[in-house]
């Protein structure tokens, strides 16, 4: 079931569910430093999205090195129903105190920048860095987003529709506690 609000005209959109299925402009890929595949989202996109994308991110960490928390590359999207991935390395979890927030926020901005460098309507985002990096899931929905609402509020944008594809019931739930919060304030 998905949860819908609207923000400055556009849709954010919560829903549960496979990123690598949706048919969207873009998804957003929760990827490792190395852009080579790995566990969970990461791991699916690079399955599902075939070869293309594995040769497309070797090519750019021969270019510009291993990819820093808080940036964001993209690539075709391979045999997958989006044109596009655009990846980002989400911060790992240290209790909070290392800058993370600053880190996670920046992986969306990121992301959502390059979404509209590539002029696109509709993008898909997992829940980053709340896997194996180990970031708390309601803190992570909070700063995802308020970093969404803050894009979608103060830019002249191209995007109609932000989707969070949530992997499993708790993180849903947690997305939805933080968007009543986040995205009933304004």
């Amino acid at each position: 079931m998905e949860y819908v609000v609207v923000v400055s005209g556009r849709m954010i959109v919560l829903e549960r569910g496979d990123i690598t299925t949706k048919n969207v402009d873009a998804i957003v890929n929760a990827a490792n430093s190395g852009l080579m595949g790995g566990g969970g989202v990461d791991g699916a996109i690079h399955r599902a999205g075939g070869p293309l994308i594995h040769k497309e991110c070797l090519k750019i960490v021969a270019e510009k090195g291993h990819l820093p928390a808080g940036k964001a590359v993209v690539t075709s999207g391979g045999n997958l129903p989006s044109r596009f991935v655009i990846h980002t390395v989400g911060p790992v979890w240290h209790g909070g105190g290392r800058g993370e927030a600053v880190l996670l926020a920046s992986a969306y901005k990121e992301s959502l920048q390059l979404a509209e460098t590539l002029n696109i309507e509709t993008v898909a985002f997992p829940s980053i860095s709340t896997g194996a990096y180990g970031y708390p899931v309601d803190r992570a929905a909070r700063v995802a987003l308020a970093t969404v609402r803050d894009h979608l509020i103060a830019r002249d944008t191209r995007l109609k529709k932000v989707t969070f594809v949530l992997f499993d019931d708790l993180t849903l739930r947690e997305y939805k506690a933080a968007a009543d919060n986040v995205l009933t304030e304004n």
